[in-house]
């Protein structure tokens, strides 16, 4: 009793007391509940659900915020469809950290189904449960009117505030009915329109983009990439899940003509091709891609090679050829369709594809009963008999997690379904943003109502490649957090017991470690495997996007770049419909916090706020300044240019001297938008000099810095780098001192160059360049270690900025013209102190050649040796 009342009080809206147009109640309830008010529902809870029951349907819909996107599948599970759905929803949520919306999915089970073979009449009946579904999400679901005032649905009482979003797309079964959708939201006079469902007739169709599989090829690409393969070029074996109706599987098996497809299967049919011809098999595959409908047994079986052959899975048995059982890399003389496909997943092919529905591999540990998808129950292997070397999914929920996890620690490359097959649902979102952009446009009068569907076919390339450009930089991301190794393991854990606190993750549920496995995978050196990085990088972007939204960086004049980046070129037009955008705020945050991670790691926001003691509004903005103020954007790219040109090794290496950079010089630049600088009054003021230095190069720094500064550049140039972007990116670490620099030379009147001059000087003659080094290079076993550090390399460069005001202070700009001007110049400030400073720098010696390296103790004593002397050459 004390659940049905809970559950009654977690209800916030019903349709029940609404009347349909002859004045009788509506044939459907629909109850929308809030979920995480109720103790008892399975973990994760949504933010919302909506219960639709009929006599003739049910269904489900699921969501984790109020503006929230996902698709709606046609289930056959009549007693778990919620299961099945928080299933999809929590792949969803993850999968949408690089879009708006946070996840959304629905379901709905027809009862009603006639029991024939005639598809049109099946497909008449979930086509009506269909639209009855969506009429009770519709009935509780406000509305926009046209002065952007919202408005409740009649006889409805909201015990919530206004919840006027809500999107859906196509899911399994429910490929074709974006139109009908779409028709009964026009039914409701809704203000998305035919932005309710994307995809349909006015909109961008999935598989003619092909843009699912375009989506998890980028992330193939990478994997053979960073192995040393072009795939594009390259011939590769392959097996799959799927056929080539597919959309998914259909185009993924088109998108390299090198792909040698060894084996697939779908629920009709086996096809095995034991030793195919590359250019010959794609033009079959293209011809049964091209037709209406087709099935492997369309396929030319005098294309297919020695020993292969098309099987039903109806089969008894299937007799195995030697060409077969060589290519598959078994035994058996006679096998039954399951075992065959059992033995295809086992194959010693290079990529795995899953492009069709089913969770194929689990984990060891995992019970097919734990697993919840009794219809591959009989073909589902564990990821400790994959021979492949690397995963792709295409479609969802293929591997369980612990399957993912266990692959990846094996030494197999892949990501997670919501990486690799994100792009649908970007796609899709691009689609409906852009469908509320041209709204506001056409009510303005700007664009003729006429005119807005060849507009929106016009931008249906670009929509892919900037679709396309997130798959890429997502993947990349995941590369470049497992180069930082069991090293940020600490960090790691903190950000996940943080979020943990703040109830925002469940552990167990994402499958990431607990403390106690955390302690055993630091002492064992293992870090995280990428499908963990890929959830901890999903986490932190939903995170983040709603702390900026929730913050004032949104309202920085430069964002609105941001938000006319984020559309095709051909709206720009429509920039004064863009600020007035509903979604302005969210777009904007989403795109930031993407970049923010991506190029920084997921562990970044929370340990800058930390250490720089700033909000997340000063973080915004100096990420984005120091990316332009060093034109660090420009040298990202010119990093990914370089594509198979260069060695990944090289690659990865670059992109991280970068994101050293990137980070440090945020943090720099945080200290002084805690002021309420904005976004281009810190490049007005600090790119003329980051350029100014860029420019002038080795000369400006000490000996030392020049030492390392060659080093880095043979470092960079060893891994294969070209010399002339290697020395740009490595110049650019000693210009974390460039807002100091500036400062001083804004301060002073003087030359931007003869300040840095001698501000390296004075970094020389105290010995604050060796000791920064020294403690930039300090293992720091856990975060207070990185803490001090960093509180340590502040003081130094602090104290440097110090003693460089004091010497400018007594000397001229001409002092700055030369290495040997600058260094008398300081020789003179320190006058009789000259055989302290000597003393000191023998003291440091002494410190730094004493064994075991420099450690935090060392470094204290050495600095406090030194501030001493700074404060009574000060006083003196």
């Amino acid at each position: 009793l004390r659940r049905i009342a809970a559950l009654i009080g977690a209800i916030k809206r019903t349709n029940y007391f609404q009347l349909d147009a002859d004045g009788e109640p509506k044939p459907h309830i629909s109850i929308k509940i809030a979920s995480r008010e109720l103790e008892d529902l399975p973990l994760p809870k949504p933010y919302r659900e909506i219960f639709v029951w009929a006599p003739h349907v049910e269904g489900v819909h699921l969501r984790f915020g109020p503006v929230a996107r996902g698709g709606l599948r046609w289930s056959d599970r009549r007693d778990d469809f919620r299961t099945e759905v928080l299933g999809l929803v929590k792949a969803q949520q993850v999968k949408n950290a690089v879009i708006v919306p946070v996840g959304s999915k629905g379901g709905f089970y027809p009862k009603q189904l006639p029991r024939t073979t005639d598809r049109e009449a099946i497909q008449g009946e979930a086509i009506r449960a269909y639209r009855t579904f969506l009429s009770g999400l519709l009935d509780i679901t406000d509305n926009i009117a046209a002065d952007g005032s919202v408005t409740h649905p009649a006889n409805v009482i909201a015990w919530e505030g206004d919840d006027p979003y809500l999107v859906v797309a196509a899911d399994k079964g429910t490929a074709t009915f974006s139109d009908i959708a779409n028709g009964v939201s026009a039914s409701y006079g809704f203000w998305l329109g035919d932005a309710f469902a994307s995809g349909g007739s006015i909109g961008y169709d999935h598989k003619a983009m092909g843009i699912t599989a375009r989506g998890a090829w980028e992330a193939v690409k990478r994997h053979f990439r960073e192995m040393g393969k072009d795939i594009q070029t390259q011939p590769f074996t392959m097996v799959g899940v799927g056929d080539m109706s597919g959309d998914v599987f259909g185009n993924g098996a088109l998108l390299s003509k090198a792909t040698r497809l060894v084996a697939a299967f779908d629920h009709r049919d086996i096809f095995i091709d034991p030793n195919p011809d590359h250019v010959a098999s794609w033009t079959e595959r293209k011809r049964l891609f091209d037709l209406p409908r087709s099935s492997w047994q369309d396929y030319d079986k005098g294309l297919i090679s020695e020993g292969g052959g098309v099987f039903s899975r109806s089969a008894k048995s299937i007799q195995l050829t030697p060409q077969i059982k060589a290519a598959l890399d078994i035994t058996d003389d006679v096998l039954d369709p399951v075992s065959l496909i059992r033995a295809i997943l086992k194959a010693p092919a290079e990529l795995l594809y899953l492009g069709g529905i089913g969770t194929y591999v689990k984990s060891a540990a995992e019970t097919d009963a734990q697993v919840g998808d009794k219809g591959t129950d009989a073909l589902r292997i564990n990821a400790d008999e994959l021979r492949v070397k690397v995963v792709g999914e295409g479609a969802n929920l293929g591997f369980t997690q612990a399957g993912r996890i266990g692959f990846g620690q094996a030494g197999g490359r892949m990501n997670t379904d919501a990486i690799d097959n994100s792009a649908g649902v970007d796609t899709s979102d691009h689609e409906v943003n852009i469908k509320i952009l041209v709204g506001s446009a056409v009510t303005n009068g700007v664009l003729p109502v006429e005119e807005r569907p060849a507009l929106l076919a016009s931008m249906t390339d670009e929509v892919g490649l900037k679709v396309l450009a997130h798959n890429y930089d997502q993947t990349l991301a995941l590369t470049l957090q497992q180069a930082e190794g069991v090293g940020a393991l600490d960090a790691q854990q903190r950000f996940m017991q943080a979020l943990s606190a703040r109830g925002k993750l469940d552990r167990k549920v994402e499958g990431l470690p607990n403390d106690g496995r955390v302690e055993e995978l630091m002492a064992a050196g293992i870090p995280l495997a990428r499908p963990e990085l890929a959830v901890l990088m999903a986490y932190a972007k939903l995170e983040l996007s709603d702390d900026i939204v929730a913050s004032q960086a949104p309202e920085d004049p430069f964002f609105e770049q941001i938000l006319v980046r984020y559309f095709p070129d051909a709206l720009a037009r429509f920039e004064p419909e863009m600020k007035s955008h509903r979604l302005r705020r969210e777009i904007i945050a989403t795109v930031m916090a993407n970049e923010v991670v991506n190029m920084c790691g997921p562990t970044f926001p929370d340990r800058l706020r930390g250490s720089a003691e700033c909000d997340t509004t000063a973080l915004i903005i100096a990420f984005e300044a120091a990316r332009r103020v060093f034109r660090l954007d420009e040298a990202w790219d010119a990093v990914s240019a370089l594509d198979l040109k260069i060695s990944a090794e090289a690659q990865i290496a670059l992109y991280q001297e970068i994101a050293v950079v990137l980070r440090r010089q945020t943090f720099w630049l945080a200290r002084r938008a805690k002021g309420g600088l904005s976004v281009q009054a810190l490049i007005d003021r600090y790119r003329p000099i980051a350029d100014a230095l860029q420019a002038e190069g080795a000369p400006v720094l000490s000996r030392f810095e020049q030492g390392r500064l060659d080093a880095r550049v043979k470092r960079f140039a060893d891994h294969g780098a070209p010399e002339d972007l290697t020395r740009s990116i490595a110049i650019m670490r000693p210009l974390v001192a460039a807002s100091d620099i500036g400062d001083l030379a804004q301060e002073a009147n003087w030359p931007v160059a003869a300040m840095a001059r001698l501000y390296h000087q004075v970094g020389a003659a105290f010995d604050f360049d060796r000791l920064r080094a020294a403690a930039g290079s300090i293992p720091s076993a856990d975060h207070f270690d990185r803490l001090a550090v960093r509180r340590l390399i502040e003081d130094l460069m602090n104290e440097q900025a110090t003693l460089t005001r004091a010497v400018a202070r007594a000397s001229d700009p001409s002092v700055g013209v030369s290495e040997d001007a600058a260094e008398g110049a300081v020789d003179a400030w320190i006058g009789s102190k000259q055989a302290a400073v000597e003393g000191v720098r023998a003291s440091v010696d002494e410190i730094e050649q004493s064994g075991s390296g420099w450690t935090f103790a060392k470094l204290t004593i050495a600095n406090a040796t030194i501030r001493d002397l700074a404060t009574a050459a000060m006083n003196g």
